[in-house]
């Protein structure tokens, strides 16, 4: 009887390392899901993306959007995991001259509320993340909400609304505006050219690092501050004050570069700013 009560006891204990093992190890499972249609130059792109999750756009030459996700659920079961994979996915709203990419999963009230008392309340509000790579007409505007992920926007002339809960952002500009705001992480931001079409940037990062590249030659007003603790580090040699005998700080610069013109803001709450000459050894590190 002690041989069969200890056997009992070690399957018992066996079963509960097991249960413990798959909470503390979920299954994980990866699919891709694309889609491709006609998008007009000039319109509007607006991207939500997941909880978790990185957004890529990148600007090309056909008059269309095409679609790249690498959709991650996790969950303790098989069968759960086929539950989660049917419900997390993205969808298009689509209308005259905008088109919206998003994204669906537990982390949705709405959703959970339509799937019903029936779907399973242990599966609500499991980890998933959703990686996009989106191709757009190189002329338009951008829209992009996103979590925790990286963010990467190049070749793209347009308007560009940006915010990020905590981000490595690297957006390069070719022409337009940009207004962008970011929890925490590390922000890049590169104007290519003196030439640079662009209107005004509007760029505010409330914990992390900015770095700021800027090519020589350029006319613009740039504002540069720390909020509260950080620094500015200044190896833009182009700046003078914009107001006579005003001092650059590593708190605040208020500065011209060339004749002035495009208004350049940039704004980090804790954390460094740099202002790196473009094609310098700096910002080829």
């Amino acid at each position: 009887m002690k041989i069969r009560h200890a056997f009992l006891m070690a399957l018992l204990l066996s079963a509960f390392s097991l249960a413990a093992l798959a909470q503390s190890h979920p299954l994980k499972r990866t699919t891709t899901k694309t889609d491709r249609f006609d998008f007009g130059a000039g319109g509007t792109l607006s991207v939500t993306g997941a909880p978790m999750g990185s957004i890529r756009i990148e600007g090309w030459s056909n008059r269309e959007i095409e679609i790249s996700a690498e959709i991650e659920v996790q969950a303790n079961t098989e069968a759960d995991l086929n539950t989660l994979s049917g419900v997390t996915t993205f969808v298009l709203e689509e209308g005259v001259g905008r088109t919206g990419i998003i994204s669906v999963g537990t982390h949705d009230k709405g959703l959970v509320k339509q799937l019903g008392k029936k779907f399973p309340k242990q599966l609500i509000g499991l980890p998933f993340r959703i990686d996009y790579v989106i191709k757009v007409p190189q002329y338009c505007d951008l829209v992009v909400n996103g979590g925790h992920g990286d963010l990467t926007v190049s070749g793209v002339e347009g308007t560009f609304l940006l915010n990020y809960l905590e981000t490595n952002a690297k957006v390069d500009l070719k022409g337009g505006s940009i207004t962008g705001t970011f929890g925490k992480g590390t922000v890049d931001l590169t104007v290519p050219s003196a030439s640079w079409r662009g209107r005004f940037a509007d760029v505010q990062l409330a914990n992390g690092d900015m770095n700021v590249h800027l090519p020589t030659g350029m006319n613009a007003e740039l504002d540069a501050s720390i909020l509260r603790s950080g620094k500015i580090e200044n190896a833009y040699a182009g700046l003078k004050p914009r107001v006579r005998k005003a001092e650059f700080t590593d708190k605040s610069i208020v500065a011209k570069s060339g004749n002035g013109g495009i208004a350049l803001k940039f704004t980090v709450g804790d954390g460094t700013l740099k202002l790196i000459t473009l094609g310098s050894l700096e910002s080829r590190l």
